[in-house]
């Protein structure tokens, strides 16, 4: 767990962060939204001491972290960043082990940790361990900088837009990976983006920043129908939100049951935006939803035209 109790942090005059409360629960995936300068990196980093605070707490599982030893609170905290920062003259298997070396991790333990995530994060093919960062590319840069940050099976991870320079289908796929590992390990993700597409994809709760305070902190569809205020309604999208909204809700939570359907399945774990494209591209209304192969029912398009917001 993740509190953030009444914390100021200025640079000279300008305030960047201002009496900010906040608490993240253990296994939580919490995003950061806002634009550049709202103060969402800024406090990423003061939970790993890159930044310290003026005034008030930060504290994990209730132990303020200008108690710990700076080194030692680092390790124990995976960080993943845009720029990714892999060493030049390490291969990316190297890489990857890292934080379990600075451990002592037993070098079977880091072979097989280091192989685990190889494989998770799809950098599996053959050769890609004794591989240098410079001959990857940008996706595959960052799809390392990930597996470094999670090596060590940290409880929490720090991530500042770690997406931001991708192509979208990199994005994409690096964001299912990320959330299907998250889900599986129980993690506890502290996220930040510009990006507010890429926010609600990812968190279980969003927290929307504005000049170094939450304006709103909840779920996707939280923001989406119940803004706090105008500012809050124009940065989820305005008229744009039921489209943000087809990609936060689920087909199989929004399909009719036992109904039958013509066309190419779609999953009913997809989003609702993934069936209306599905729709778009086979040129039909309603479609069959699988769940592992199995037919259980139908999703139409006429339910998420007059689906209210």
């Amino acid at each position: 767990m993740i509190e953030f109790d009444h914390v100021h942090k200025h640079f000279g005059r300008q305030v960047v962060i201002d009496d900010l409360s906040l608490r993240i629960e253990s296994g939580e995936f919490f995003v950061l939204v806002g634009p550049s300068g709202s103060g969402k990196s800024t406090l990423l980093r003061t939970v790993n001491r890159l930044v310290p605070v003026d005034a008030g707490q930060v504290r994990i599982d209730g132990e303020d972290v200008v108690t710990r030893d700076a080194e030692t609170l680092r390790r124990g905290i995976g960080y993943a960043i845009q720029s990714v920062g892999l060493f030049p003259h390490r291969t990316v298997a190297e890489n990857i082990a890292t934080v379990p070396r600075l451990l002592h991790w037993p070098p079977h333990e880091i072979r097989a940790r280091t192989a685990e995530l190889l494989a998770l994060l799809h950098l599996d093919e053959p050769g890609m361990g004794s591989r240098y960062p410079h001959t990857l590319s940008g996706g595959q840069q960052q799809r390392v900088g990930v597996a470094r940050a999670l090596a060590a099976r940290p409880r929490i991870v720090l991530m500042d837009e770690p997406f931001g320079a991708l192509d979208p289908l990199t994005r994409e796929s690096l964001q299912a990976s990320l959330k299907a590992i998250q889900r599986d390990t129980g993690t506890t993700i502290l996220f930040v983006t510009h990006d507010m597409d890429e926010a609600f994809g990812l968190g279980d709760r969003v927290g929307l920043m504005l000049d170094g305070g939450l304006v709103q902190v909840g779920s996707p569809l939280d923001l989406l129908h119940a803004p706090a205020d105008d500012r809050v309604r124009d940065f989820v999208g305005g008229t744009r939100a039921r489209l943000r909204e087809l990609a936060v809700r689920t087909v199989g939570d929004n399909m009719r049951r036992g109904e039958q359907a013509d066309g190419d399945p779609v999953d009913a774990e997809a989003s609702l935006q993934d069936a209306f494209g599905a729709m778009l591209t086979q040129g039909r209304d309603r479609l069959p939803v699988h769940v592992r192969g199995e037919r259980v029912g139908a999703i139409v398009l006429a339910d998420l035209v007059s689906r209210r917001a």
